[in-house]
């Protein structure tokens, strides 16, 4: 269980648009070195280096890494991000940075798809969906 108590839906959105307006491209924060995915934005729970740092496992990303990745050092980079296994860690390997950004981005997209259904009250879909009428009864007497 995280301890990081911020809704999810809203920092998925904050992360996509955060990316779709080129956080990770136009940045004073270290234009020395390549910014991170997640790590370099207000996503990450340790983006302000003026405050103590937290561990990742507090991260409310951290429901999205497999089981058995949530022990490496940057654990957001392992979160799936296709069916086919591909990672941020995977394209960091071998890939471009516009083919990680493209991902990425799919990967918010239809998750924040899949939770605001989630969390959509149901829609009944019967054939024959019920109906209630209210009668009232007028005396023609």
């Amino acid at each position: 269980m995280t301890k990081d108590t911020r809704d999810l839906l809203d920092v998925l959105k904050a992360e996509l648009q955060f990316l779709e307006m080129g956080g990770y491209r136009h940045t004073a924060r270290a234009d020395w070195r390549p910014q991170f995915i997640f790590q370099d934005s207000p996503t990450c729970l340790n983006f302000d280096s003026t405050q103590p740092s937290k561990p990742c496992s507090d991260c409310i990303l951290a429901q999205f890494i497999p089981e058995d990745r949530r022990d490496k050092k940057i654990p957001c980079r392992h979160i799936p991000l296709s069916e086919h296994g591909e990672t941020i860690d995977s394209f960091y390997r071998a890939g471009t940075q516009e083919d990680l950004e493209t991902a990425v981005a799919q990967w918010l997209k239809s998750t924040i798809t899949r939770l605001e259904r989630e969390k959509a009250p149901s829609i009944v879909t019967s054939d024959d969906p019920e109906v209630h009428v209210r009668a009232r009864f007028v005396s023609t007497c």
